[in-house]
């Protein structure tokens, strides 16, 4: 069996930049500060095995509604780590009046579609945020324009839907746009543009989706073309690895999501036409999979291969 990594997989630069500024501050960090000194706000990123890094680290996860609601008091002088995905502006506020110390490793990308959905806001602009509703970085964007006319819709027919109930209120809106989740595939964003232009057909359509995630779709769809099954690696809650996953299924490739080398199923080996199945075996992961975990599963396959070859002699 022949395993063939994509040609773009792992850790993107907004993931590396947010990993590398928890470490630099747990390195600035004495060794006599009290436990739960460092704090995230939220998951830094949708990995487990990174968070379980930092969490033996004595990093802590501070959740948006503990600081909301008043059930979490930090002290002066804390450090509060602002996760890739960002938060909004609100939240950052709570932070700063309870005198923590921001350290911001909102991924830069996301950052500027941020400043791009205030922008259309403050320029009266209904705006369409593409994306999953309970996703940090909706979130986080949302919180920029909440005041405004702001809409989120997750698929095409929502979008159509959110945009025909729009016009038909008589409320129509002069100026439409349309940001995008940074980790939405390209073609379901173009689907969600078409839908609402259907009702809104001078809507802007931002370009918001980040290269690394098209550029590791992309890599997966090349390499789907040349394998028999695919193994994507990465955590089941990060949306962008979902998506390289839904990729792999729409191609008709026995595929799976794996966290961890132990989750690997023996079934793999034992596809139907087994004999051809087991040839290639694709490797890709998400933006926010580190290279150890990579190389752990690409280990991993490769001795279940050894196994069924010494099961058959």
């Amino acid at each position: 069996m022949k395993i063939i990594r994509a040609k773009v997989l792992g850790f993107c630069m907004g993931v590396r930049r947010a990993v590398t500024m928890t470490g630099e501050a747990l390195s600035a960090a004495a060794e006599n500060i009290p436990e739960g000194r460092i704090y995230t706000l939220g998951p830094l990123i949708h990995n487990p095995q990174v968070l379980s890094f930092f969490a033996k680290r004595g990093v802590k996860v501070l959740k948006e509604k503990e600081l909301f609601s008043g059930s979490v008091h930090l002290f002066k002088g804390v450090s509060v780590i602002i996760r890739a995905h960002g938060v909004s502006p609100d939240a950052e506020q709570k932070l700063r009046e309870q005198g923590a110390r921001i350290i911001d490793a909102t991924c830069p990308r996301v950052k500027v579609n941020q400043k791009i959905a205030l922008a259309l806001a403050e320029k009266g602009y209904t705006i369409f945020l593409a994306g999953e509703k309970e996703h940090a970085e909706i979130k986080g964007i949302y919180g920029f324009v909440k005041d405004s006319n702001c809409i989120i819709v997750g698929d095409p027919d929502e979008a159509n839907w959110a945009a025909n109930k729009l016009r038909q209120s008589g409320n129509c809106p002069a100026e439409t746009a349309l940001i995008g989740q940074t980790t939405i595939s390209g073609d379901e964003y173009l689907s969600i543009a078409d839908a609402i232009k259907k009702h809104f057909p001078n809507l802007e359509v931002k370009n918001t989706i980040c290269d690394a995630t098209r550029d590791r779709q992309d890599a997966l769809r090349e390499l789907c073309s040349s394998v028999d099954a695919v193994v994507i690696a990465g955590g089941k809650e990060s949306a962008n690895t979902q998506r390289l996953l839904s990729i792999a299924q729409d191609y008709g490739k026995e595929s799976w999501l794996v966290e961890t080398a132990s989750d690997l199923p023996p079934a793999l080996l034992h596809l139907p036409n087994a004999e051809l199945a087991v040839k290639k075996i694709g490797l890709g992961a998400g933006a926010s999979t580190p290279d150890s975990v990579i190389d752990e599963i690409e280990h991993a396959l490769l001795l279940l291969e050894k196994e069924k070859g010494n099961e058959s002699n």
